[in-house]
């Protein structure tokens, strides 16, 4: 079997191979600025173990998934995009493509933090 890691960019930039511009690291998820923003605020949670999608996940991945979108809105209000309720102001899309009709470019799991004035305006 390939190994995963001689192929994919994810596994390399979680071993320090391919530099990022990391903003959270931790021993099971690493978070960095997409390199190809679609919002002032974009940045990708990538799990350290290699999961090409969302559809290979199974039971034992709940707690990692439940990490990945803990982990989000903190990275939103550390970058300025945060939701505040009260004022009913922010906020930040999260996003998981998965498979070539859900937009997937890296098979490596991966989920979109996305935020800033709205880059999204008229989509659905």
């Amino acid at each position: 079997m390939e190994n995963k890691l001689d192929n994919c960019i994810f596994c390399k930039i979680a071993a320090g191979q391919i530099p990022s511009k990391l903003i959270h690291e931790d021993e099971d998820l690493i978070a960095f600025h997409d390199i190809n923003p679609a919002a002032p605020v974009h940045v990708l949670i990538v799990p350290r173990e290699h999961i090409a999608t969302l559809a290979d996940c199974g039971e034992r991945h709940a707690a990692l998934l439940g990490k990945m979108m803990l982990l989000a809105p903190k990275l939103a209000q550390q970058l300025g995009c945060g939701y505040d309720a009260e004022a009913g102001a922010g906020g930040f899309k999260s996003l998981f493509n998965t498979g070539p009709d859900g937009g997937q470019e890296v098979y490596h799991l991966h989920l979109h933090v996305i935020g800033g004035p709205r880059p999204w305006r008229g989509q659905r």
